[in-house]
């Protein structure tokens, strides 16, 4: 299950109760060219409308299918710093392992691939259940680069569903599942897909319940053929440290 804080001292568990009707929704992000997690999450999911948050590419050997995978399945994606790189060629921001793949993506993704990442808005507001909801990758103030975590961000999450008129607020880019809980809404991180760094190297994902207002939000966690994902890595040529931390999920 998530953890949760709130706006009182130190951390708790909180485990969401079933939800009786309204809208269901689950919510992924950062898959990173990994298809063997997505399908995996794609079948959990079954059902669900989706929301990805970005970075769909790169890191990953199959940038093109997990595309497609999230295009046929009609997926309301945003697009994420990652995918922004592949696009444009700008590695200035990355590390030397990260530019290395970054620059194998942009040279295989076919034209098709590239101009449905090149669609993709910074961010998504819109109404679910009667709740309005935003989406982004980093963060509302910088949507493309800002990592946002609870020990340095959680002051300003009142702020951020004031700013965005918002009861609910997903936010990528950092790979590491939380969610954030006060009077006025939540902020939440469903995690990667693709490339987990919170310890746990099973695929995650948040589905999320809209209900006149009323917002819960439940961590999932997927079992994949993680050896599978990690010998393409290695049989594309891409660096042996991307497929090395999927197997420890850091």
């Amino acid at each position: 299950m998530f953890f949760f804080l709130d706006t009182l001292p130190g951390p708790r568990f909180f485990s969401p109760p079933g939800a009786e009707g309204g809208v269901k929704v689950a919510v992924l992000s950062d898959v990173h060219g990994n298809l063997e997690a997505l399908d995996a999450v794609l079948r959990e999911a079954e059902g669900m409308e989706l929301f990805c948050l970005g970075d769909l590419v790169d890191y990953g050997a199959q940038p093109n299918e997990v595309v497609e995978a999230l295009r046929d399945r009609g997926a309301k994606c945003v697009v994420g710093n990652h995918d922004v790189a592949a696009l444009d060629g700008d590695i200035s921001g990355f590390n030397a392992r990260a530019a290395m793949s970054s620059v194998w993506t942009a040279k295989h993704l076919t034209e098709e691939s590239a101009g449905y990442l090149r669609s993709l808005p910074q961010e998504l507001s819109l109404d679910l259940g009667g709740t309005r909801a935003y989406f982004a990758h980093g963060s509302p103030d910088d949507r493309l680069w800002e990592y946002v975590d609870p020990r340095t961000h959680s002051n300003l999450f009142g702020y951020y569903l004031g700013r965005m008129k918002a009861r609910a607020i997903g936010l990528g880019h950092t790979h590491v599942p939380y969610a954030w809980k006060e009077e006025g809404g939540v902020v939440f991180n469903p995690g990667s897909v693709g490339q987990p760094r919170d310890g746990d190297w099973r695929a995650a994902f948040a589905v999320a319940t809209f209900d006149g207002g009323r917002v819960e939000v439940e961590e999932r966690r997927v079992k994949y053929d993680v050896e599978g994902a990690a010998r393409k890595i290695l049989d594309a040529g891409l660096p042996e440290y991307f497929s090395r931390r999927l197997r420890t999920g850091t």
